[in-house]
């Protein structure tokens, strides 16, 4: 089955997949069996995020047999969210802020732990091993930003960063503001396959999101009203603090 079908131009717009939320010509769920994993995902999604369309949230959460994604702006705390008791401190939660990738030793994994001062916790091989979910949050970088200054509670949790080796795959298609911002679902593929030790998760993760960009491209040229040119994402100033 080819990953970019001829679309006939169509006068209405085409229904939405009921599972990833995208129009159907971009859908690409069809082709996902959700993984098993030992850390669960969990996605907490700005409700003002718009992206419908190259936006990856619900396709990550997909993968994954127990993801967890929620939409919203505060929640009282991780056990609410969950509806199950659970240690914050054993979570981890991807959070760039100010941290500049470029400066830490991000070692083999690719994976920092920071301490409350944003400096790189001295234990980080003993932390990582004992985590036993992530938490990503969903939405331009102003958005995150008021999610993570919301949440208290997210303060717990061991918060990490990721050194990736390459630039999001989203290319030319929406540009990010810096080197290492990545897609939810490339952040996702990297982060539990790194803590995992799995590679595999992240090759499968790559996949449907190359198979995504491919669908999007074939798109923009058969059906050029459903998928308008991208906008920057332009409030990285506005969230540096």
């Amino acid at each position: 089955m080819s990953d970019t079908p001829e679309l006939a131009p169509a006068a209405d717009a085409p229904p939405d997949c009921p599972r990833c939320g995208k129009p159907l010509p971009l859908c690409v769920c069809e082709d996902v069996t959700p993984l098993a994993s030992r850390i669960q995902l969990l996605i907490l999604q700005h409700p003002q995020e718009q992206d419908r369309l190259l936006g990856t949230a619900r396709l990550a959460a997909l993968h994954f047999s127990d993801a967890v994604l929620k939409i919203g702006l505060s929640w009282p705390s991780l056990s609410k969210i969950l509806g199950r008791s659970v240690d914050p401190s054993r979570w981890a939660i991807l959070y760039l802020g100010s941290a500049k990738v470029a400066d830490l030793d991000v070692g083999e994994d690719e994976v920092v732990v920071l301490d409350r001062k944003g400096e790189p916790d001295p234990d980080q091989r003993a932390i990582l091993r004992d985590i036993e979910g992530v938490i990503l949050l969903d939405g331009t970088w102003s958005q995150a930003k008021a999610l993570w200054w919301r949440n208290a509670w997210m303060l717990k949790c061991r918060r990490v960063i990721l050194g990736p080796p390459r630039p999001s795959l989203y290319g030319k298609l929406r540009r990010e503001p810096r080197r290492d911002g990545l897609s939810t679902l490339e952040a996702a593929a990297m982060l539990i396959s790194r803590l995992e030790r799995r590679p595999e998760i992240e090759t499968t993760l790559l996949e449907s999101f190359g198979k995504l960009l491919a669908r999007y491209r074939a798109v923009q040229e058969t059906m050029p009203s459903l998928v308008p040119p991208p906008k920057p994402r332009r409030d990285w100033r506005r969230r540096r603090g």
